[in-house]
């Protein structure tokens, strides 16, 4: 039997798709109490959202959108459906952009990365994420408080006073960025210190190339295990290991629904095509109804489960950002308007803005994959939408069906900048 947090991490996926999707109807009402959401929402019948193509049908909120929505109506747009001040705590990132937090156990879900990754009730961890404005301190806070272990609430910087926590107190795990853990082992063997009782590490907001992942090892730290998540959704997705090997892929949290979307869109992309991670998350104070993050991912498409034994969903991880907007002769190109010319063209199977050349004297070439020779006869027609949509020139290639790279790139700003 797999060492999981809980049952729901090892339902058979039918279980879990039926149990998530029986929920949806709920959580749409509930978001609909509250102003911003029920604006976004109107006239959706919340009782005929009951599967993944009745939720492919709203709309998406992006998190690019959020400082606007909170300009029109502070503190969060409208979007929590608890009152401001019957919160636990209130964030702020730069922008600002404010971010809640409940009062209900492990509100951001962090315990089950922190479970994978080894952490258990007794253990000792220093977290390393900041506690200043910011919620991804307090995500471990939570997490380890329904884990049941002991935190040293170490925050960021003052590396010197890092390595005497653990040097002195001997904690098992580090929770933090993978820079920062660096920066403490390296001060460490400056001056002589003993951490080796970390022996497993949580990363998270920064990406773990696997040559720093090696680095570690190296040094003493076997266990590095890396989650993705946001300060607006909390915990998404995290890497489980079995038997001192990473697994492939990062599982999904049992509390999200996902879906891949071509970037500047809301339609789902196939299986294993890159595009921009999309999620609807039940929380009983913040309900996020596809709500877009902005980054790109895709689903793995191995259909045998993780070998740690959880059965849910997993994906390729962080691949970049989906807003790929670009500024031509002046005038912003954004993946939306991309999607808006192959609308009007559905013989475009897949489209990809390039743009070439130098500044002032760029080229705007947009390759469409088709599978009908005879559609390149409407290249014309493309041309002209090209102009109406961006009010620029731009060419039209076409290629064959499946030959444009599965890379989430809508516009790929190819110029010389030298």
């Amino acid at each position: 039997m797999a060492d999981t947090l809980d049952s729901l991490e090892t339902r058979p996926p039918e279980q879990r798709e039926r149990e998530l999707m029986a929920r949806l109807p709920k959580l749409v009402a509930q978001a609909q109490t509250a102003p911003g959401w029920s604006r976004i929402l109107e006239g959706v019948d919340a009782a005929s959202i009951t599967s993944r193509e009745a939720l492919a049908k709203l709309p998406v909120t992006r998190k690019s959108e959020l400082k606007g929505l909170q300009h029109m109506l502070p503190p969060f747009g409208g979007l929590t459906s608890t009152a401001p001040r019957q919160l636990g705590r209130i964030f702020m990132s730069p922008g600002p952009i404010f971010d809640p937090e409940g009062r209900g156990t492990d509100w951001w879900r962090f315990a089950r990365p922190m479970y994978a990754a080894g952490v258990r009730a007794g253990g000792l961890l220093q977290n390393c994420f900041s506690y200043h404005f910011t919620p991804a301190a307090f995500m471990v806070e939570g997490g380890a408080a329904r884990i049941g272990c002991t935190v040293i609430p170490a925050g960021v910087g003052q590396t010197e006073l890092q390595v005497q926590a653990m040097a002195e107190l001997k904690p098992d795990t580090y929770v933090g960025t993978p820079s920062f853990l660096k920066l403490i082992i390296e001060k460490a063997r400056e001056t002589g210190a003993d951490i080796g009782s970390v022996k497993r590490a949580v990363v998270s907001a920064e990406a773990l190339p696997e040559s720093l992942r090696q680095w570690f090892a190296e040094h003493g730290v076997q266990d590095v295990v890396q989650t993705y998540g946001s300060a607006d959704v909390g915990n998404i997705a995290y890497e489980t290991k079995t038997g001192g090997k990473v697994n492939p892929g990062l599982v999904l949290d049992e509390e999200v629904v996902l879906e891949i979307v071509r970037p500047g869109s809301g339609e789902p992309v196939a299986p294993g095509e890159v595009g921009e991670v999309v999620v609807t998350v039940f929380n009983p104070d913040y309900p996020l109804v596809r709500f877009a993050t902005g980054d790109l991912s895709a689903v793995l498409t191995d259909a045998a489960p993780s070998p740690c034994g959880r059965t849910n969903t997993r994906i390729r991880g962080w691949m970049g950002r989906a807003d790929q907007t670009t500024k031509v002769r002046a005038m912003f190109v954004h993946p939306s308007q991309v999607h808006e010319i192959t609308r009007r063209h559905p013989q475009v199977l897949k489209a990809r803005l390039v743009v070439s050349g130098r500044i002032a004297d760029e080229v705007m070439t947009l390759h469409c994959e088709v599978s009908d020779p005879s559609a390149q006869n409407a290249a014309a027609d493309i041309v002209a939408t090209i102009r109406d949509v961006t009010k620029l020139r731009g060419e039209v290639q076409f290629a064959a069906s499946g030959s444009l790279p599965n890379d989430g790139k809508i516009i790929d700003d190819i110029r010389d900048y030298s």
